[in-house]
Protein backbone atom coordinates (compact mmCIF):
# COMPACT_ATOMS: atom_id res chain seq x y z
CA UNK A 1 0.00 0.00 0.00
CA UNK A 2 2.57 2.43 0.90
CA UNK A 3 4.70 2.15 -2.93
CA UNK A 4 4.85 4.70 -5.16
CA UNK A 5 6.24 5.17 -8.70
CA UNK A 6 7.43 7.63 -10.72
CA UNK A 7 5.62 6.61 -13.87
CA UNK A 8 2.34 4.94 -14.04
CA UNK A 9 0.72 3.74 -17.43
CA UNK A 10 -3.22 2.76 -17.02
CA UNK A 11 -5.86 1.41 -18.86
CA UNK A 12 -8.39 1.16 -16.48
CA UNK A 13 -11.91 -0.17 -16.74
CA UNK A 14 -14.37 2.23 -17.92
CA UNK A 15 -17.33 3.86 -15.97
CA UNK A 16 -17.39 0.26 -13.63
CA UNK A 17 -20.75 1.32 -12.02
CA UNK A 18 -20.33 -1.99 -8.85
CA UNK A 19 -16.35 -1.18 -7.68
CA UNK A 20 -17.40 -1.28 -3.89
CA UNK A 21 -17.18 2.67 -3.36
CA UNK A 22 -19.70 2.43 -0.75
CA UNK A 23 -16.73 1.12 1.25
CA UNK A 24 -14.43 3.52 0.98
CA UNK A 25 -16.26 7.01 2.51
CA UNK A 26 -13.44 8.54 4.11
CA UNK A 27 -10.26 6.80 1.83
CA UNK A 28 -6.83 8.51 1.99
CA UNK A 29 -6.88 8.73 -1.47
CA UNK A 30 -9.57 10.91 -2.13
CA UNK A 31 -7.40 14.00 -2.06
CA UNK A 32 -9.69 15.76 -4.53
CA UNK A 33 -13.00 15.05 -3.68
CA UNK A 34 -15.22 11.77 -2.89
CA UNK A 35 -15.68 9.69 -6.13
CA UNK A 36 -19.15 8.57 -6.97
CA UNK A 37 -20.41 5.38 -5.59
CA UNK A 38 -22.09 4.68 -8.99
CA UNK A 39 -18.53 5.41 -11.35
CA UNK A 40 -15.24 4.31 -10.64
CA UNK A 41 -13.52 6.83 -13.56
CA UNK A 42 -12.34 9.23 -10.79
CA UNK A 43 -11.49 7.06 -8.27
CA UNK A 44 -8.99 4.98 -10.72
CA UNK A 45 -7.73 8.41 -11.62
CA UNK A 46 -7.25 9.98 -7.90
CA UNK A 47 -5.74 6.32 -7.42
CA UNK A 48 -3.39 6.59 -9.59
CA UNK A 49 -2.44 9.99 -8.71
CA UNK A 50 -2.20 8.91 -5.26
CA UNK A 51 0.76 6.43 -5.88
CA UNK A 52 2.83 8.78 -7.59
CA UNK A 53 5.95 9.91 -6.09
CA UNK A 54 6.78 14.04 -6.22
CA UNK A 55 7.50 14.84 -9.66
CA UNK A 56 5.71 11.78 -10.87
CA UNK A 57 4.17 11.40 -14.07
CA UNK A 58 1.02 9.50 -15.04
CA UNK A 59 -0.67 8.73 -18.53
CA UNK A 60 -4.19 7.11 -17.82
CA UNK A 61 -6.66 6.21 -20.80
CA UNK A 62 -10.59 6.99 -19.75
CA UNK A 63 -14.32 7.05 -21.24
CA UNK A 64 -14.95 10.57 -22.88
CA UNK A 65 -17.93 11.20 -19.75
CA UNK A 66 -14.98 11.91 -17.38
CA UNK A 67 -14.38 15.19 -19.55
CA UNK A 68 -17.58 16.98 -18.55
CA UNK A 69 -19.58 15.08 -16.83
CA UNK A 70 -20.42 16.79 -13.64
CA UNK A 71 -22.86 14.75 -11.68
CA UNK A 72 -21.60 12.68 -8.40
CA UNK A 73 -19.30 15.09 -7.43
CA UNK A 74 -17.56 14.01 -10.80
CA UNK A 75 -17.07 18.27 -12.19
CA UNK A 76 -15.85 19.15 -8.53
CA UNK A 77 -12.54 16.21 -8.29
CA UNK A 78 -11.52 17.54 -12.00
CA UNK A 79 -11.85 21.24 -10.84
CA UNK A 80 -10.07 20.47 -8.00
CA UNK A 81 -7.16 18.36 -10.21
CA UNK A 82 -7.08 21.32 -12.37
CA UNK A 83 -6.97 23.82 -9.06
CA UNK A 84 -4.21 21.78 -7.87
CA UNK A 85 -2.39 21.99 -11.02
CA UNK A 86 -1.47 18.41 -11.89
CA UNK A 87 -3.33 17.98 -14.74
CA UNK A 88 -0.42 18.64 -18.20
CA UNK A 89 -1.90 16.84 -21.44
CA UNK A 90 -5.50 16.19 -22.54
CA UNK A 91 -5.69 14.50 -26.12
CA UNK A 92 -9.08 13.54 -27.07
CA UNK A 93 -8.99 9.89 -29.13
CA UNK A 94 -10.92 8.85 -32.25
CA UNK A 95 -13.89 6.60 -31.89
CA UNK A 96 -12.83 3.06 -33.00
CA UNK A 97 -9.16 2.09 -31.81
CA UNK A 98 -10.50 -0.96 -29.19
CA UNK A 99 -11.72 -4.64 -30.62
CA UNK A 100 -13.89 -4.27 -27.81
CA UNK A 101 -16.00 -1.14 -28.14
CA UNK A 102 -16.75 1.84 -30.65
CA UNK A 103 -17.09 4.35 -28.14
CA UNK A 104 -13.77 7.16 -28.65
CA UNK A 105 -11.82 7.38 -25.40
CA UNK A 106 -9.13 10.18 -24.25
CA UNK A 107 -5.81 10.28 -22.32
CA UNK A 108 -5.28 12.32 -19.21
CA UNK A 109 -1.59 13.18 -18.78
CA UNK A 110 -0.31 14.04 -14.90
CA UNK A 111 2.59 15.89 -13.82
CA UNK A 112 3.09 16.21 -10.07
CA UNK A 113 5.67 18.80 -10.99
CA UNK A 114 5.58 20.99 -14.32
CA UNK A 115 8.86 22.32 -13.66
CA UNK A 116 10.67 19.27 -14.74
CA UNK A 117 10.68 17.67 -18.43
CA UNK A 118 11.42 21.63 -19.90
CA UNK A 119 10.05 24.92 -18.89
CA UNK A 120 7.90 25.95 -16.62
CA UNK A 121 4.48 24.78 -17.36
CA UNK A 122 2.15 25.87 -13.95
CA UNK A 123 -0.85 26.89 -14.71
CA UNK A 124 -0.57 25.84 -18.35
CA UNK A 125 -2.53 22.45 -19.86
CA UNK A 126 -2.09 21.47 -23.44
CA UNK A 127 -5.49 20.42 -25.76
CA UNK A 128 -4.86 18.04 -28.59
CA UNK A 129 -7.88 17.09 -30.44
CA UNK A 130 -6.71 13.38 -32.25
CA UNK A 131 -10.62 12.46 -32.45
CA UNK A 132 -10.48 12.81 -36.69
CA UNK A 133 -6.83 10.80 -37.02
CA UNK A 134 -6.35 7.26 -37.69
CA UNK A 135 -6.78 5.11 -40.64
CA UNK A 136 -9.82 2.31 -40.68
CA UNK A 137 -7.86 -1.32 -41.55
CA UNK A 138 -11.41 -2.63 -41.63
CA UNK A 139 -15.16 -1.13 -41.22
CA UNK A 140 -14.84 -1.73 -37.63
CA UNK A 141 -11.38 -1.04 -36.37
CA UNK A 142 -9.30 2.05 -36.76
CA UNK A 143 -5.56 2.51 -36.01
CA UNK A 144 -3.70 5.46 -35.46
CA UNK A 145 -0.19 5.24 -38.09
CA UNK A 146 3.17 6.43 -37.12
CA UNK A 147 2.63 9.42 -38.83
CA UNK A 148 -0.50 10.09 -36.04
CA UNK A 149 1.72 8.98 -33.25
CA UNK A 150 4.81 11.39 -34.31
CA UNK A 151 2.69 14.04 -34.64
CA UNK A 152 1.03 13.97 -31.19
CA UNK A 153 4.57 13.23 -29.34
CA UNK A 154 6.41 15.61 -30.98
CA UNK A 155 3.66 18.35 -30.43
CA UNK A 156 3.57 17.31 -26.35
CA UNK A 157 7.43 17.25 -26.61
CA UNK A 158 7.44 20.83 -28.16
CA UNK A 159 5.07 22.04 -26.01
CA UNK A 160 6.86 20.87 -23.11
CA UNK A 161 10.21 22.31 -24.26
CA UNK A 162 8.90 25.78 -25.35
CA UNK A 163 10.81 25.14 -28.50
CA UNK A 164 9.02 26.09 -32.27
CA UNK A 165 5.08 25.26 -30.39
CA UNK A 166 2.32 26.53 -31.93
CA UNK A 167 -1.14 26.56 -31.25
CA UNK A 168 -2.54 24.76 -34.68
CA UNK A 169 -6.44 25.51 -35.17
CA UNK A 170 -8.65 22.66 -34.51
CA UNK A 171 -5.40 20.42 -33.44
CA UNK A 172 -3.55 21.98 -30.34
CA UNK A 173 -4.13 24.80 -27.78
CA UNK A 174 -2.51 25.74 -25.19
CA UNK A 175 -5.18 27.25 -22.52
CA UNK A 176 -4.14 28.61 -19.10
CA UNK A 177 -6.53 28.14 -16.08
CA UNK A 178 -8.69 31.26 -16.56
CA UNK A 179 -9.75 29.95 -19.96
CA UNK A 180 -10.31 26.20 -18.12
CA UNK A 181 -12.35 27.92 -15.11
CA UNK A 182 -14.24 29.98 -18.15
CA UNK A 183 -15.18 26.44 -19.76
CA UNK A 184 -16.49 25.52 -16.16
CA UNK A 185 -13.01 22.69 -15.67
CA UNK A 186 -14.42 21.23 -19.09
CA UNK A 187 -11.58 19.20 -20.18
CA UNK A 188 -12.62 18.44 -24.10
CA UNK A 189 -10.09 19.40 -26.46
CA UNK A 190 -12.83 20.31 -28.62
CA UNK A 191 -13.37 22.85 -26.43
CA UNK A 192 -10.28 24.80 -26.81
CA UNK A 193 -8.76 24.26 -30.02
CA UNK A 194 -11.38 25.68 -31.83
CA UNK A 195 -12.21 24.70 -35.81
CA UNK A 196 -9.31 23.62 -38.38
CA UNK A 197 -8.43 26.41 -40.62
CA UNK A 198 -9.46 26.18 -43.97
CA UNK A 199 -6.97 25.71 -47.19
CA UNK A 200 -7.12 28.98 -49.65
CA UNK A 201 -7.35 27.51 -52.89
CA UNK A 202 -7.33 30.39 -54.43
CA UNK A 203 -10.83 30.99 -55.75
CA UNK A 204 -12.16 34.62 -54.91
CA UNK A 205 -15.20 34.39 -52.52
CA UNK A 206 -17.65 35.43 -54.69
CA UNK A 207 -16.87 33.39 -57.63
CA UNK A 208 -16.99 30.33 -55.72
CA UNK A 209 -20.32 31.10 -54.42
CA UNK A 210 -21.74 32.01 -57.36
CA UNK A 211 -20.53 28.77 -58.82
CA UNK A 212 -21.53 26.68 -55.86
CA UNK A 213 -25.03 28.25 -56.02
CA UNK A 214 -25.27 26.85 -59.57
CA UNK A 215 -23.97 23.65 -59.00
CA UNK A 216 -26.74 23.23 -55.83
CA UNK A 217 -29.40 24.39 -58.11
CA UNK A 218 -28.53 21.78 -61.11
CA UNK A 219 -28.28 19.23 -58.45
CA UNK A 220 -31.48 19.81 -56.79
CA UNK A 221 -33.17 19.72 -60.47
CA UNK A 222 -31.64 16.20 -60.68
CA UNK A 223 -32.87 15.70 -57.20
CA UNK A 224 -36.70 16.15 -58.46
CA UNK A 225 -35.93 14.40 -61.78
CA UNK A 226 -35.26 11.45 -59.69
CA UNK A 227 -38.10 11.76 -57.08
CA UNK A 228 -40.66 12.00 -60.39
CA UNK A 229 -38.87 8.97 -62.02
CA UNK A 230 -39.12 7.06 -58.71
CA UNK A 231 -42.49 8.40 -58.60
CA UNK A 232 -43.57 6.76 -62.06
Amino acid sequence: PDQKFDYILANPPFNISDWGGEKYESDSRWFYGRPPVGNANFAWLQHILWKLRPGGEAGVVLANGSLSSHTSNEGKIREEMVRKDVVEVMVSLPGNLFLNTPVPASLWFFATDKTQRGRDRRGETLFIDASQMGTMVTRKDRVLTDEDISKITETVHSWRNGKDYENVPGFCYEANFEEIEKNSFVMSPGRYVGIQDEVDDGEPFDQKMERLTSLLKEQQEQGRELDRKINQ
